[in-house]
């Protein structure tokens, strides 16, 4: 069983445990990673639950998951676009009304809402703070991705 650090997803802290490698035909060893959509799920569902503020990666993230485009997250948080690409960027940080909102769009839009905590939790976790601790996915089971113990 390996760990593969899942770039791929757009953000720098996932790790996905428990993959077994497989040799290609030159002898290569490579990762196969079924079940994108659930994996994507469970990453989400890592974001929204992290504590701390969203980073721009997270924001993008997010956004893509939920299917919007910088001006549709825009409004539904009462920002410009212009803002939004600024946040995923790094440009300006995201504030912590918007940030909370953010996770609450996710957590309705992704159907997360019954493995994440109540609104004061989320909205407690919103608060911008120094996190860089890895989102870790157990993968033995591709039917089944969930949050890997920390």
């Amino acid at each position: 069983m390996a760990q593969h650090h899942y770039v791929e997803c757009g953000l720098p802290n996932v790790i996905i445990e428990g993959l077994d490698p497989r040799t290609d035909d030159a002898g290569e060893d490579t990762i196969t990673i079924p079940n994108i959509t659930a994996l994507h799920r469970i990453i989400a569902l890592g974001v929204v639950r992290k504590e701390g503020g969203l980073t721009g990666a997270e924001v993008r993230f997010l956004r893509t998951e939920m299917g919007k485009t910088q001006a549709e997250l825009g409004a539904l948080v009462h920002k410009e676009a212009l803002t939004v690409g600024r946040w995923e960027r790094g440009e300006t940080p995201l504030d912590q009304n918007a940030d909370a909102l953010i996770r609450f769009l996710a957590i309705e839009l992704l159907r997360l809402k019954e493995e994440t905590a109540g609104v004061e939790e989320v909205a407690r976790r919103a608060v911008p703070a120094a996190n860089d601790k890895p989102i870790r996915v157990d993968g033995r089971d591709p039917k089944n991705y969930h949050l890997a113990a920390a």
